[in-house]
């Protein structure tokens, strides 16, 4: 099944595969890609990269996981839920995709660990995989897909939904500590502005002179 997997979503498994293996102590080490972690910001030192932020962790934080079952979890999802994006988008699109998502959780991250006393580094793919997860829910709102824990099947469009709330739960309630909640819910949210944008609807549509319908054309399509 693996050499049948989309040309974007192997590489994006392989990478992180990879990549979680030469953080461990008998290769490279867990400290040695601390500049690629995305780091709080409370300073820039263009010099120094280590313990501070830098513009590129926005997406190299995204390769990275602290625990097998984090990199496990990940992938799983990126298996299920971006072969058939891929397949219905194409690479390059996909591509896009999934590194605005990684880069907007990124972004949202930061702004919410502005507000922290002591916010910590932040890695993992989530906030792609959430991203993902949006996308399906909104390309194929009728297909069935099943929770882990308990596990209950459902419709994309519900799962979405229902995954959602439990973020934004979990974050305003830090609930459940450790765990960058508003990145998971920030890679959603730009998925959905992508999402919008490239369909031409509000906020991004974009109509001729004089009114008549968005000259962009709608290139995703919706499953029922």
């Amino acid at each position: 099944m693996f050499p049948r997997l989309p040309t974007v979503t192997k590489a994006l498994l392989i990478a992180n595969a990879v990549l979680f293996l030469l953080q461990q102590p008998f290769l490279l080490g867990y400290g040695t890609f601390e500049p690629f972690m995305l780091q709080p910001l409370r300073s820039f030192d263009p010099f120094s990269p280590g313990g501070n932020f830098q513009p590129w962790q926005l997406l190299t934080y995204g390769f990275l996981h602290g625990n097998l079952m984090h990199l496990l979890f990940n992938m799983l999802a990126l298996f299920m839920f971006g072969s058939p994006l891929e397949q219905t988008w194409g690479e390059k699109r996909f591509l896009i995709f999934y590194l605005v998502c990684v880069a907007g959780a990124g972004l949202c991250q930061l702004a919410v660990g502005a507000m922290m006393i002591d916010p910590a580094p932040v890695l993992g793919a989530s906030g792609g995989v959430f991203g993902l997860l949006l996308a399906y829910g909104m390309l194929f709102p009728n297909q069935r897909v099943m929770l882990l824990f308990p596990p209950i099947p459902m419709k994309a469009r519900t799962f979405v939904i229902v995954i959602g709330l439990t973020e934004l739960v979990f974050g305003a309630t830090s609930w459940q500590p450790g765990i960058a909640h508003f990145a998971h819910l920030g890679g959603m949210l730009f998925g959905w502005l992508l999402i919008r944008y490239w369909r031409g609807q509000p906020p991004f549509n974009r109509r001729p002179p004089g009114g008549g319908p968005p000259k962009r054309p709608n290139h995703l399509r919706s499953v029922k």
